[in-house]
């Protein structure tokens, strides 16, 4: 099975640098917009079983220039719990931290006033599970989110992968495997589909961030 992850694209929080995780969330600003369309226009020339969106309007709006996502509930941001709507670098530190513990291993760590790694990969699990279902799968997601499963569920990358490589808006990950025998990591595409002009280097966004960027 091949799975495609693809993060949404720009919101108004990432602009801003917001921990903006609840529902039903931000939809799309005019570069968002764009970047959306040059996702679609990348997949005309794939293949594609299945598309498949979180519960998130921003993963929706991405998806849509391409066709109406499935929605399927489970594939939504790691929440931020206390940190919600803080743009502290601090805050974002820990958010990031908190996060890719989990991917390092270290489920029992909580998120402040949140969930801990046991709860995000169970319902995350869940929806993977059922996307790749239907053979080769176009998921939209979350940067945390994606980066997190990744690097716990990739049995040819090292935990720590996903904290050291950056995932902007409409970056896209490619796996290879099944859930019943595990994924391989075939390709890391951090930067946004459709080349540099469809990045915002002047956004404060630090989910996408390396963590020692953060």
């Amino acid at each position: 099975m091949r799975l495609l992850l693809i993060r949404h694209g720009q919101t108004p929080a990432n602009v801003l640098g917001l921990l903006d995780t609840a529902h039903p969330g931000p939809g799309l600003t005019a570069l968002g917009e764009r970047q959306a369309n040059a996702v679609a226009d990348a997949l005309r020339a794939l293949t594609i079983d299945g598309v498949f969106a979180s519960t998130l309007v921003r993963t929706q709006l991405t998806a849509l220039p391409f066709a109406p996502a499935t929605v399927i509930d489970g594939l939504h941001e790691i929440e931020a719990g206390d940190l919600e709507g803080r743009s502290d670098r601090a805050s974002a530190r820990t958010y990031l931290e908190t996060a890719f513990a989990w991917g390092s291993g270290n489920l029992d760590v909580t998120m402040p006033g949140a969930t801990d790694g046991h709860a995000f990969f169970e319902r995350f699990d869940r929806g993977i599970s059922m996307a790749a279902s239907v053979g080769t799968a176009v998921v939209f997601s979350h940067g945390a989110a994606i980066r997190v499963w990744t690097a716990a569920r990739a049995r040819n990358v090292p935990p720590i992968f996903a904290g050291t490589h950056y995932l902007e808006n409409t970056g896209v990950v490619e796996l290879d495997g099944s859930p019943e025998y595990g994924w391989e990591l075939k390709s890391w595409a951090g930067a946004p589909v459709g080349g540099p002009s469809l990045a915002d280097e002047s956004a404060g966004d630090p989910i996408g961030d390396a963590l020692d960027r953060a």
